[in-house]
């Protein structure tokens, strides 16, 4: 049997064909990559802590940076008396290329073991307001917050433990 070229060209298009149709036919089509995986955030047990001060006749501030640096306003005194500050510690998951950004939430109020009560406002972080994350989910991202807790008179502050909880949100793009 002889074969001419034509035919030989003829015989691999239509086979060349056949073999798309089943590649096309057994590939499976993808509309959208699967959805990410949520955020997920731990507390730790570095809390948010402002130390030992004083504050005179007219109060003022007391604010902790998120890098663990603490400094005042006002007429408030700050002291070492061994109580410890800082600020709190949280553990971040989330996937490589994540892009999250953090709201802190409204200030609030933090009441006092001898009366009165003294007002928190969270503050910066270390990272962020807006960072990626560049560590596969199994690794922990530490995420420092800082805040600021404004003292007002001695009548209204009176020397105690002041205790609460705050809000930040954490928000994936």
């Amino acid at each position: 049997m002889i074969f001419s070229i034509d035919t030989i060209r003829n015989t691999f298009l239509r086979l060349l064909m056949v073999t798309a149709v089943i590649l096309a036919l057994t590939q499976t089509a993808i509309g959208q990559e699967p959805p990410p995986r949520p955020i997920r955030i731990n507390a730790t047990a570095q809390i948010l802590s402002f130390g030992a001060f004083y504050h005179g006749a007219s109060g003022g501030t007391v604010i902790i940076d998120p890098s663990g640096s603490r400094s005042a306003t006002g007429d408030v005194i700050l002291l070492g008396m061994g109580y410890s500050y800082s600020p709190a510690m949280f553990e971040v998951h989330a996937h490589r290329g994540t892009v999250i950004s953090i709201l802190n939430g409204p200030p609030v109020s933090l009441p006092g073991s001898n009366g009165g009560s003294i007002q928190l406002a969270t503050g910066s972080t270390i990272p962020g307001p807006v960072f990626v994350s560049n560590v596969n989910f199994n690794i922990a991202i530490p995420l420092y917050v800082g805040g600021t807790i404004t003292v007002g008179i001695p009548a209204a502050n009176p020397p105690g433990t002041y205790n609460g909880t705050f809000n930040i949100t954490l928000v994936r793009e």
